[in-house]
């Protein structure tokens, strides 16, 4: 009975392990990432699935004391769960979102497994990974950039990129950098156009694209 309202030093120890991966991602998420994206659905998501895969991984490995080989096991189906949650989705994830779930990822990872490492040792390696993060994302300038759907097909010949630049310009207001030109309906006279412009980074899913005509 008293085992039910007791906690094991390796219960115990989880919680300190706890408290720094979810220090260091909120670290990565609110002072790294957040600032540039600006993408609260994202903030939202990196830090709910840390503590989770953090949670999994945790007790498939050191709760499940019945299991046979239950270290190789609870880490292939914790990673199996993980990569399984990346794939199984909806939307195309930008790169840089798909990096930065992969960290967290791993952070969260290395923290729950990390039985019989000092605490020190623990530390210096979630540093280790903020400060690459940090010295990376420094050096990582985000080009403003929107996926169009674009109403007049006969200026999307590479002869009169000019002439789609301007129109572009005038229609959205933007000093536009640079225009690509993607899928193309001569049915519905409509092609997708993304183009890269001065201001602020706008990185926005196929799904949230609108229309120009």
């Amino acid at each position: 009975m008293e085992q039910l309202f007791s906690i094991t030093p390796t219960f115990a120890m989880m919680l300190v392990r706890l408290f720094i991966s979810t220090l260091v991602t909120w670290f990565i998420i609110a002072k790294l990432y957040y600032p540039k994206s600006k993408r609260r659905d994202f903030y939202f998501t990196f830090m709910l699935i840390s503590v989770a895969i953090f949670f999994i991984v945790f007790f498939m490995i050191f709760v499940l004391d019945n299991m046979k080989g239950k270290t190789s096991m609870g880490i292939g189906i914790g990673l199996f769960g993980i990569f399984s949650i990346m794939r199984y989705r909806t939307d195309a994830m930008p790169v840089r979102e798909m990096t930065y779930l992969f960290v967290i990822i791993a952070l969260s990872l290395v923290n729950s497994i990390a039985e019989g490492v000092s605490i020190v040792e623990l530390l210096l390696t979630n540093l280790i990974i903020v400060v690459f993060v940090w010295l990376l994302e420094r050096n990582l300038k985000l080009e403003a950039s929107r996926l169009i759907q674009y109403d007049r097909v006969d200026l999307i010949a590479p002869e009169k990129r000019n002439e789609l630049k301007a129109d572009l310009e005038k229609r959205l207001g933007v000093k536009i950098i640079k225009v690509d030109v993607g899928a193309v309906d001569f049915i519905r006279d409509m092609a997708m156009v993304k183009i890269i412009y001065q201001g602020k980074h706008i990185d926005r899913e196929i799904s949230e694209n609108f229309k120009i005509k």
